[in-house]
């Protein structure tokens, strides 16, 4: 993102006011744009340059050109390292990443052996997709990453084959029945999801996450006229623990709308003639419906928490309630 790059002057957060839901949805779709995928390395290069002279005081201020300067580097570079995220598991690349697992997973019909290989595909990207845009301030060790991966496969698979195997004897209706069992994956999806997240980035909240003042207009702009940068207080568990916590919530709610409404409006559609007599298109159905659901429900779900998250110093350890910024905040990145 563009706080990686060189300068002091910080640039404005959004084009849009963060400080409300939908300001943050539209700042979300801004992030995972699939079109900033195209970006080749030169407009990047360009993009770069173009954000670092307004950083260091060469451009007076934000034009057109630099907010779209500006969304390609937030979609594109890791906040902390300041490298390109590997495309397959940027936000940007989200929806296609997910598109195929999840139709499998979706797949009416499912075996034992497809059940688990489709779960595990899912906790693939997840993991990928988790420590590409982990807060790199705290590092993962491979050896974790790895205990982390088995443990949320062995969580979905659990979970969706647990299900898979309960839900047959269930004294309801067939149509409940049916219902129930093309609700499987979405039980599996949201329990290893959270899961996942608390797992993968679980030394942010035993180490803590870098934490730092709350400044107003008129500090921020002295600070960046004497051209120092923003130092941290040092890092907080509590504000750890509130970042992972959060991620965990937001990825729950991107997978609800995803894994239980194509599903059941799939159901529906199956029922009429014209799917009926075309069998063949229940796959194409199926993708579209996950693609549809996918776009609008990722923005959504991004913006459930502000990712530059905003609390109260004496809501952390006891060290930062005398060390808090404007209004007695403090500020933390809340990561993906």
């Amino acid at each position: 993102m563009s706080a990686s790059l060189p300068g002091n002057r910080d640039l404005p957060a959004s084009q849009y006011d963060l400080s409300t839901y939908w300001g943050r949805v539209r700042h979300a779709a801004n992030l995972s744009d699939p079109s900033t995928l195209f970006t080749s390395s030169a407009g990047l290069e360009k993009a770069k340059s173009m954000i670092t002279d307004y950083k260091q005081g060469r451009t007076a201020e934000m034009t057109p050109e630099l907010w779209t300067a500006k969304k390609t580097i937030d979609s594109t570079l890791h906040p902390d390292t300041g490298e390109p995220v590997l495309l397959p598991f940027r936000m940007s690349a989200f929806v296609f990443s997910n598109l195929v697992v999840t139709a499998g997973m979706l797949t009416p019909g499912l075996g034992t052996a497809g059940t688990a290989g489709w779960q595990v595909a899912n906790q693939s990207l997840n993991v990928a997709i988790n420590a590409s845009n982990a807060n790199k301030a705290t590092p993962l060790s491979t050896g974790k990453i790895v205990q982390s991966y088995f443990m949320a496969v062995g969580a979905s698979c659990g979970v969706a084959l647990g299900l898979k195997a309960v839900v047959p004897r269930l004294r309801v209706s067939p149509a409940a029945r049916t219902v129930l069992g093309r609700l499987v994956p979405f039980a599996a999806v949201a329990t290893a999801g959270a899961l996942n997240v608390f797992l993968m980035r679980g030394e942010e909240i035993r180490n803590g996450i870098p934490v730092y003042p709350s400044e107003s207009v008129a500090a921020r702009a002295k600070r960046e006229a004497a051209n120092e940068p923003l130092k941290p207080l040092g890092k907080s568990q509590k504000a750890g623990t509130l970042a992972v916590g959060e991620t965990a919530i937001s990825r729950v709610l991107n997978a609800t709308p995803i894994m239980v409404l194509p599903p059941l409006i799939l159901v529906r559609l199956q029922q009429t003639a014209w799917l009926q007599q075309r069998p063949r298109m229940v796959m194409p159905v199926n993708l579209g419906l996950i693609f549809a659901t996918s776009i609008f429900a990722l923005p959504l779900a991004l913006a459930a928490f502000p990712q530059k998250q905003a609390v109260k110093a004496t809501s952390l350890e006891k060290e930062f309630w005398d060390q808090a910024g404007e209004d007695g905040l403090v500020e933390f990145n809340r990561g993906i």
